[in-house]
């Protein structure tokens, strides 16, 4: 009966340490879940921020582009105005 009720005292602690573990591994869990899920949120507010940034920086490409293009013209123009301005002058 002696050893019966040994065994019984040491089952009933040895549940309570595993209750124990069960408890604080369940906790890391939560913890961790929410440090995933705050990581994601971040990751998302990243992401919108970057494709953000890359239509304006696409935007301002193509301004450049245009702009350089009537740079490109208006050099050219100049070069026909200022090579008919030497053949009048002859």
């Amino acid at each position: 009966m002696y050893r019966c009720c040994l065994k019984t005292e040491e089952d009933r602690k040895n549940l309570a340490r595993l209750q124990d573990l069960v408890d604080k591994l369940q906790l890391k869990v939560k913890s961790y879940k929410r440090a995933a899920e705050e990581a994601e949120e971040q990751a998302n507010t990243n992401l919108g921020k970057f494709r953000k940034l890359q239509h304006e920086l696409d935007e301002a490409e193509e301004r450049a582009d245009i702009a350089e293009s009537q740079v490109n013209k208006l050099r050219a123009k100049s070069r026909d105005v200022g090579s008919k301005k030497g053949h009048d002058e002859e």
